[in-house]
């Protein structure tokens, strides 16, 4: 919080009874305003508060073309427009927002009245900030004292809490109930996300062994189940080496899963300016990068012209997409081999790093590999983490022993993780049940439950099988009901993660949450449009909405409300793609829920095991 911020939250802490809830910049589904005071008996009122010094600009309004007031600031040198940063519009939208979206509960002709809103100016004279507001008020004086008021220094620095909330005065109203309040918080609550981003990262003595220490050779592979701590471990390792000052690259397969290392890297080093030296990436961009450092775009540019066309192809599933696209960029690999040859000596420009670490590398052709690694610096750190069981792609089965001990890793044996610290119990037993009845023998490597976590961690499991033409709206109906979980057990809408395999479904899915007024951050574009590259990137937890994007784009991530909709199977890779959602699902005392969507009619045996076992609550 800004200091202006912590003397009003500390205002409201004080003053406000026992009964009142203060959400601090709340996730309000992409609104984020400072406070939100809630009160079961009594109402909802949202504050702004800006810390602004009105002597340090001119501060005036003025009249847009079409007769509005605008908000404008004056440095003495140019005017300019305060229009994204003003608080008196912004509270009236948030006032709106709350009644109109979040909170359907309110009678429609008056319940309006119990939402209020104010803003604060902690350092500026109450009059002049009066005076600024006053062009944007739609009511009268004494009505904006109560539903809109405006406070300033003098009223912060005598704590007059009647002033600067004068419902805090109340003890109950007809408009508000606790059914209505509950409507509200859960876009209110702290998301799980965010709650944890503030942990320190917490790994076990073999985590901890293995994220702490280096190989004779630099070189190192670690291999284990869903939810093991691969992407635990890697994180670990990379802040500890940019803790020591040296630079690490990271590479993925997905553009997505870059959000979520990066979050877990930040949780372990001692310092934020120490991300400065952490450069992420996935092959396809790093080829990209090295060919035009080598001079190669032009060779590079013709090999890749055909992957946009394959991208764009919605009729094909992600995995076949990615099959077709593999022997393109094998081929710029083969252009790329002799600049790396010694790419130190030939192309000096080339960004060479201290350490490479590649999380699921079960996805990465052995020849990415060996390219990938000419840019670690002598006598550097390489790391690969792998699980062969999400095999998701049809690349794992080319990693032999034969081809590991050509791409550095002479000698010695896999570093294992088996137990996993992500499932609840019930879902690694129903994880393990779907992999071992449908996944080769020869991959699996299958979650082992911590020892003690039987009774921890409750989770609900639901299996809904369903016709196809019906598994749009039954996933949405899916994601209403995980609503009805929010707000409590530390989970808010934010925590809810769609998850599916087919991009036209998904859009279907995110287009009819908007009819209910759920918008959601999602990745559900034709991929060689630029929306769908900004989408991906932008993808990350600590957004504000409902997360909605592939099965394919989620692996290496984790959330506590997951809806995954399962279509038809198209071959092997198919099923390791759900079992890798099945494994997405984290754990918490607090309990945690998965709801399938199936539509395959292949696996409709299969979800009748859930419904025996006890742990679904219906099927069709």
């Amino acid at each position: 919080m800004t200091n202006g911020e912590q003397a009003v939250f500390e205002l409201f802490d004080r003053s406000l009874g026992p009964d009142w809830e203060i959400y601090v910049q709340p996730h309000l589904n992409g609104l984020r305003p400072d406070f939100v005071l809630l009160n079961p008996n009594v109402g909802i009122s949202v504050f702004e508060v800006k810390d602004w010094n009105l002597d340090a600009i001119r501060y005036s309004v003025d009249q847009t073309t079409r007769g509005y007031p605008r908000l404008m600031g004056n440095d003495g040198l140019k005017e300019f427009s305060l229009e994204r940063q003003n608080p008196f519009k912004a509270v009236a939208r948030y006032k709106e927002a709350i009644f109109n979206l979040y909170c359907p509960g309110l009678r429609e002709k008056y319940g309006f009245a119990a939402i209020t809103g104010g803003v604060i100016f902690p350092y500026a004279d109450s009059a002049r900030v009066r005076e600024l507001q006053q062009p944007f008020l739609q009511t009268s004086q004494e009505a904006a004292k109560r539903y809109l008021p405006v406070a300033g220094q003098q009223e912060i620095a005598a704590g007059a809490i009647d002033v600067v909330f004068p419902d805090a005065m109340l003890n109950n109203s007809r408009l508000m109930t606790e059914a209505r309040a509950q409507d509200l918080r859960g876009w209110l609550v702290e998301p799980d996300f965010a709650a944890t981003q503030r942990e320190p990262l917490i790994l076990d003595r073999n985590q901890r062994s293995l994220a702490e220490s280096r190989t004779q050779t630099g070189y190192r592979r670690i291999k284990g189940p869903a939810g093991s701590g691969k992407s635990l471990v890697l994180a670990a390792r990379a802040a500890n080496l940019l803790n020591e000052g040296k630079s690490v690259l990271v590479a993925t397969f997905n553009i997505t899963l870059w959000h979520y290392l990066r979050d877990l890297i930040v949780r372990g080093v001692d310092s934020p300016h120490r991300m400065k030296k952490v450069t992420f990436t996935h092959f396809h961009l790093w080829c990209r990068e090295v060919c035009h450092q080598a001079e190669l775009e032009v060779e590079y540019s013709a090999l890749f012209a055909p992957v946009g066309k394959i991208k764009n192809d919605l009729s094909l599933s992600e995995g076949e997409k990615a099959r077709r696209i593999k022997p393109i960029i094998q081929h710029i690999v083969n252009v790329l081999a002799p600049a790396l040859a010694d790419i130190a000596v030939t192309y000096p420009n080339v960004e060479m790093y201290d350490a490479i670490i590649v999380d699921e590398g079960q996805d990465y052709l052995p020849s990415w590999w060996n390219a990938l690694r000419k840019c670690c610096k002598a006598g550097g750190e390489v790391v690969l983490a792998a699980d062969a069981t999400q095999d998701v792609y049809g690349t794992a089965r080319g990693w032999t022993e034969d081809v590991m001990s050509g791409a550095g890793f002479q000698g010695g044996r896999w570093a294992q993780l088996d137990v996993s610290y992500r499932l609840p119990p019930d879902a690694t037993r129903m994880a393990r049940a779907f992999a071992e009845r449908f996944l080769p023998a020869e991959t699996l490597h299958l979650p082992q439950d911590e020892q003690g976590s039987l009774d921890i961690y409750p989770c609900t499991l639901r299996w809904v099988q369903s016709r196809a033409d019906e598994s749009v709206k039954e996933s949405v109906n899916a994601i209403l009901a995980a609503m009805r979980e929010t707000g409590k057990n530390g989970v808010a809408n934010a925590d809810i993660t769609f998850l599916c395999n087919d991009m036209t479904i998904g859009r279907a899915v995110t287009d009819e949450l908007l009819t209910y007024n759920i918008r959601a951050v999602h990745t559900f574009e034709p991929e060689n449009n630029l929306e769908s590259r900004r989408k991906k990137m932008s993808f990350f937890l600590g957004d504000a909405r409902v997360k909605a994007t592939t099965l394919h784009s989620f692996k290496g991530w984790e959330a506590r409300l997951l809806v995954v909709h399962v279509g038809s199977l198209v071959g092997p890779d198919s099923l390791a793609v759900i079992y890798a959602g099945l494994t997405r699902l984290k754990r918490s005392p607090a309990g945690s829920w998965l709801t399938v969507i199936c539509s395959a009619p292949e696996l409709a045996d299969f979800g009748r095991t859930w419904m025996a076992s006890g742990k679904a609550a219906e099927g069709k």
